[in-house]
């Protein structure tokens, strides 16, 4: 039980990051789905600034400023030369892609594997767990508490309410996704330190299933926390699954994919009948 436990927890701890850091986007109704590559190039600036360094606190500020530096290329694109935001966060996570190899091949002589030579103990789970979780909560006090997140919120439903005030909504999408990139870096820098090691594609769709959490957990923190410790037991699940039954490892692999498909069938019928019941009843 403990051993699941732990890793529902590591794997759910990216995941937090990376929908912590769309939700902003999301409520200023300018999604971003860059998270992806967000989260890699956070990877990969963290475990090479560790291995030239060895400090992980500068590894992870490094990651911070490398994902605020790549979500700057992304609103660049979006704003200034008035490029699709859906096709720039894609053409975000393909660059992000090649530029870690490209960077890899240059700085290590490699493009597969980069190994720090350390390993982390539970203390780093522990502490981006907790910074993970009261990240949220201040979150949660932004969005609902403060000017700035009644603002943001209004970017999306209500974006004539802040022109007529003199409040300018783009700025509003610009600082969400410039804040989306700290976080996703963040995120992303777990991912290396905590195996020690940098692997090509290794945030593995997260950034996408970051995505999908942020509208299972209806847009909300507490939401969110609970979608993706759900989405990280289903994996972690399948994880020590593997050997137990007579079932093809492909098969329970794509268990938590599943899960989190129903998951979104069931949410989105919900919703629907929540809608139609406040439609007949006015």
């Amino acid at each position: 039980m403990i051993p699941l436990l732990k890793s529902t927890l590591t794997i759910m701890i990216p995941i937090l990051f990376a929908a912590s850091a769309g939700l902003f986007p999301a409520l200023a109704g300018s999604l971003n789905i860059a998270l992806e590559g967000l989260l890699l190039i956070g990877a990969f600036t963290s475990l090479a600034v560790f291995y030239f360094t060895g400090s992980l606190p500068l590894a992870i500020i490094a990651a911070a400023a490398a994902g605020a530096a790549l979500s700057a290329v992304h609103v660049f694109a979006s704003y200034k030369l008035k490029a699709n935001n859906i096709i720039a966060g894609l053409a975000v996570n393909l660059f992000s892609a090649g530029l870690c190899a490209v960077l890899s091949n240059k700085i290590f002589n490699t493009r597969g594997v980069v190994s720090a030579s350390y390993k982390t103990g539970s203390g780093l789970v522990f502490g981006f767990l907790l910074f993970s979780v009261l990240l949220l909560a201040v979150i949660w006090v932004v969005i609902n508490k403060t000017s700035f997140g009644f603002r943001l919120r209004a970017c999306d439903k209500n974006q004539e309410a802040l022109e007529s005030l003199g409040i300018k909504p783009q700025v509003y999408q610009i600082v969400s996704i410039l804040f989306s990139g700290i976080l996703c870096g963040i995120g992303g820098s777990f991912l290396s330190l905590n195996l020690g090691s940098f692997v090509p594609g290794m945030s593995a769709g997260k950034g996408w299933i970051a995505l999908v959490i942020i509208f299972l957990g209806s847009r909300k923190p507490q939401g969110i926390l609970l979608a993706a410790f759900a989405f990280g037991l289903a994996e972690a699940f399948s994880n020590h699954a593997q050997g137990m039954w007579e079932i093809p490892a492909d098969l329970i692999l794509a268990f938590p994919y599943f899960c989190t498909l129903i998951a979104m069938i069931i949410v989105s019928i919900a919703r629907g009948k929540l809608k139609s019941g406040l439609i007949r009843h006015q």
